[in-house]
């Protein structure tokens, strides 16, 4: 089993490159919103403790499956402890059975991220994202929230590969992480 750690900024492209890299490798997406729409639409607001069981539950019985591997898209935000402690918590939920961890992280600066929140694939794909004015705001205060692109020598994992997807498509920097990671 394998599972990649595909983390960035919002909308830096993890869900679309993530879309790609299924394509060309064995492993199944998992991006973050395939919990977060799902509750918002039942429930008419996020709630992060049934965001977190059911995505609990899918990275258990994921964990036992005969599964290739996944690609877990996560907006990690490097200066919270409290994001640290979640990658460890979902490793912890993976190691019983073998599996080989990676990290891939995309940076952006903040226009281009800017001008992908409002790229048709997103949209379709996220819901809670359609609201543009909300949602371009949501990703100005969390860019002065949060840090979520990495210091140098921040990342202590073997795997780890950090590309600058600025000017990539989405199948190029796919390619990159399958290439890098013989996934």
């Amino acid at each position: 089993m394998k599972l990649l750690f595909l983390c960035g900024d919002a909308a830096v492209g993890k869900m679309t490159v993530g879309q790609e890299l299924m394509k060309i490798t064995n492993l199944r997406l998992f991006h973050n919103h395939m919990t977060i729409e799902p509750v918002i639409e039942i429930f008419g607001y996020y709630d992060g403790k049934t965001i977190s069981r059911l995505r609990e539950t899918i990275f258990e019985e994921f964990a036992a499956s005969d599964n290739y591997g996944m690609i877990f898209t996560y907006m990690w935000a490097f200066d919270q402890k409290s994001d640290w402690e979640y990658i460890a918590h979902v490793r912890s939920i993976f190691e019983p059975y073998g599996t080989e961890f990676y990290y891939a992280e995309l940076v952006a600066p903040q226009e281009v991220r800017l001008a992908r929140n409002a790229t048709e694939n997103r949209l379709k794909n996220k819901a809670s994202k359609r609201d543009l004015e909300t949602s371009n705001q949501r990703l100005l205060d969390d860019d002065k929230r949060y840090r979520c692109v990495s210091l140098d020598g921040e990342i202590p994992f073997e795997n780890y590969i950090k590309i600058d997807n600025t000017n990539l498509s989405p199948a190029e920097a796919a390619k990159i992480i399958k290439e890098r990671f013989d996934l």
